[in-house]
């Protein structure tokens, strides 16, 4: 069992529970009160508490025992109950797993191990002995975990301690999380790249990072770790808290809603960690966008959620191998490539297309979307993008644009994003939107519902980009979902969205890989200011023979600049580039400076892409035809 875990691990991300010291407060249990001992007084308020988070997504539960040990516990005068309170904390989070139903049957648990709650700096080696002994006492108690979790460690030679006192009494797995401080580093100043060097060396099967200030400083400290891990081949955990804490009112409250959590959450899975969770403050609601995150982002091995309709069938391409939701119902035909739609006939013949994103409007009144369009068009542009809820946003819906732009003639390109809409709703959308007209999509996750206007709003995501491109392929060859055939095939160009300026370059080659592999025909990117990232993407995607048309956002300002390079996953603008702007100042010459940086690019690469795909800020539409003027035949 113990080794599943750490193949389970490396096999897909794995969601976490939140706190336990947090949750017991909001239910009345003071902060005077010792928490472990609550195991042993109220154990169907710890089983409460666990199966919220089961519930909440949660496949790793971790035991009420962070300070079971005699040190902390001689403070309430229970240090004769470390191995009993150890052993309940184990005991309840098993029982609160068998009681959360089937749906979390698989999920594991975590022994919780803290510090020891004394500074260690310093201290003789008779004492540092204690200390040891005091985490085998506590090791033992936790056996009948299936790893041990050493958690909040500051202190590098407290960590080293703990991991060599469990590794001494158990051959359980140790994930070994450690705390920095505001500036980054240890309580002795060891630096995050430093302190996964010392942890892998002293036999850390999982090295990560917990507490800390909140989700953005755990990110940063994450980052500078990972690069120096990738040779061990050791996954990464990442657990924040909730922010940081605030006295409101006598209560202390954590700043971090879930929203926002579950934006770095996605941050995080992104950058490779294979454990998340939360630590102090954080809630249900907080997993949950965890888990949100991490369906978001499914490992290679997920199928995006269409398991439950399909089979689960692999998408052998094989003649006579075809699971049947690819096998063309008698009588009917696969529309060819090149007869899709006006944009593939374009692509078959090798033309140079130019797309250009032009977004439904935030009110009532399309005209202005319907004006730029047709301006677009007039000036030589072939197809219009048309994003679903762009940054979450609420806008009209964009099938409602795509159907007036059909109206008008022009040939639109629909965005099908999957948080909005349940496996049943997104067949409906991409069948009705067939039916009007729509013959051009671009299949995507979505990003989640962002902070602002609407923070509670709900994200469905019952599948992912692949599972939809799934589903959608399917339909293309005349069945629904569940192989069922619908007396007729649709048409659609299926495209999707990659970003080679991704953390995580490997796994987003992987995971565009399978995209192409569940039905995606051509691959749009995001935009890119460094040529050599774009490069290394072209070269890597080259031998999958799809066309890829290269993204191009000319940026508006230095502002703008800063905002993309720093706030936008996947989104990287060289020093160089952002120097230009900030010397270009702001106004008609910071745009022009953009329009510039953009042209280059696109001269840079335009023998080696089926098109152009051009995103301009602020709705000034004439700024893509700025970008194509001379570099693209009319």
């Amino acid at each position: 069992m113990t080794h599943r875990f750490l193949e389970a691990l490396r096999d897909h991300p794995l969601v976490a529970d939140g706190a336990m010291g947090t949750q017991l407060y909001e239910r009345g249990i003071l902060y005077t009160a010792n928490y472990e001992e609550i195991c042993l007084s109220r154990p169907d308020l710890i089983k409460s508490i666990h199966r919220e988070y089961l519930k909440a997504g949660a496949q790793v539960i971790e035991s009420n025992t962070f300070g079971a040990n005699r040190y902390r516990l001689a403070r309430f005068s229970l240090e004769h109950k470390v191995r009993e309170l150890n052993e309940a904390g184990v005991r309840l989070a098993r029982e609160a797993i068998a009681e959360a139903g089937p749906s979390s049957a698989g999920a594991w648990v975590a022994g919780s191990l803290g510090p020891a709650g004394v500074n260690v700096k310093g201290m003789p080696e008779r004492d540092l002995a204690d200390v040891r002994a005091a985490f085998v006492e506590q090791a033992k108690g936790l056996a009948g975990a299936d790893f041990i979790a050493i958690e909040t460690m500051r202190q590098p030679e407290e960590i080293r301690i703990a991991l060599q006192a469990v590794k001494e009494v158990s051959d359980l797995p140790v994930i070994a999380m450690v705390s920095f401080d505001t500036f980054g580093t240890m309580a002795d100043g060891t630096t995050p790249d430093a302190m996964a060097d010392k942890l892998a060396a002293w036999g850390a099967d999982v090295i990560g990072v917990n507490c800390g200030d909140g989700p953005a400083g755990v990110f940063d400290v994450v980052s500078r770790m990972i690069e120096q891990m990738r040779p061990t081949g050791l996954p990464l955990a990442a657990m924040p808290n909730a922010g940081i804490p605030r006295r409101v009112e006598g209560r202390l409250l954590y700043m971090a809603n879930p929203e926002y959590f579950g934006v770095y959450a996605r941050r995080l899975i992104k950058l490779g960690v294979r454990l998340l969770g939360g630590c102090c403050g954080t809630t249900a609601d907080h997993i949950r966008r965890v888990a949100y995150a991490t369906r978001m982002h499914a490992h290679e091995g997920d199928n995006g959620g269409l398991a439950s309709v399909s089979g689960g069938e692999p998408a052998d391409t094989t003649a006579g191998a075809q699971p049947r939701l690819f096998v063309v119902p008698e009588g009917l035909e696969l529309v060819r490539f090149e007869e899709k739609s006006s944009l593939s006939a374009k692509l078959a013949q090798k033309k140079f297309v130019v797309s250009v994103e032009v977004n439904p409007p935030a009110g009532m009144d399309a005209t202005r979307a319907i004006d730029g369009a047709k301006m677009l068009v007039r000036n030589g542009v072939d197809v219009i993008n048309i994003a679903d809820g762009p940054r979450a946003s609420a806008r009209m819906m964009n099938l409602a644009l795509a159907v007036r732009l059909i109206q008008e003639g022009i040939d639109p390109i629909l965005h099908v994003c999957c948080r909005d809409r349940n496996l049943l709703g997104l067949v409906g959308h991409v069948m009705g939107s067939h039916e009007l007209g729509v013959r051009n999509l671009v299949i995507i996750t979505g990003d989640p519902p962002k902070m602002g206007d609407f923070p509670d709003c709900t994200a469905v995501y019952d599948l992912d980009s692949v599972g939809l491109l799934r589903l959608v392929r399917g339909l293309n060859h005349g069945r629904d979902p569940g192989g069922k055939a619908l007396g007729g095939v649709t048409r659609f160009l299926l495209l999707t969205g990659a970003e080679p300026a991704a953390m995580d370059y490997q796994r987003e080659i992987t995971r565009l890989k399978k995209k192409i592999e569940a039905g995606a025909e051509a691959v749009m990117t995001q935009p890119v200011y460094d040529p050599a990232v774009l490069e290394r993407f072209l070269a890597d995607v080259e031998p999958l023979g799809v066309p890829v048309l290269v993204g191009v956002l000319p940026l508006a300002s230095h502002r703008n600049a800063e905002f993309l390079h720093n706030e936008v996953p996947g989104m990287r603008i060289p020093d160089a580039t952002r120097d230009r702007m900030r010397k270009a100042g702001t106004g008609p010459l910071a745009r022009k400076e953009g329009v510039a940086i953009a042209r280059e690019m696109l001269e840079a690469v335009k023998h080696r892409v089926a098109g152009a795909y051009v995103m301009p800020p602020l709705e000034r539409w004439e700024m893509a035809l700025e970008v194509i003027d001379g570099i693209v035949a009319p």
